[in-house]
């Protein structure tokens, strides 16, 4: 039984050794190492040049606003002062 054993792995070498010789082949390779790292280039940006003039801010200056009605004893109608005892002693028109 033993002998059988060996012939079988015998004959398993020999299978093995005759294929690795039959595809046996000639390579040569040349390896420099990790190859160096890539720069690239930032996408090129537009900016737009400096305005020549900037304006500078408007200021607005708001006039008073009118208010008709009683100021303390006189009375402004928008066009001219009244005083209390004139404006009631009117009686005519003028």
């Amino acid at each position: 039984m033993k002998t059988k054993l060996f012939a079988a792995l015998g004959a398993g070498a020999l299978v093995l050794a005759a294929s690795q010789t039959a595809m046996a082949g000639v390579a040569v390779g040349l390896n420099i190492g990790v190859p160096a790292p890539v720069y690239v280039a930032p996408a090129p940006v537009y900016v737009a040049p400096r305005p020549v003039y900037v304006a500078p801010p408007v200021r607005v200056a708001y006039a008073p606003a009118v208010v008709i009605g009683w100021h303390g004893d006189r009375y402004w109608d928008g066009h001219r002062w009244y005083g209390r005892r004139e404006w009631y002693g009117h009686r005519g028109w003028y």
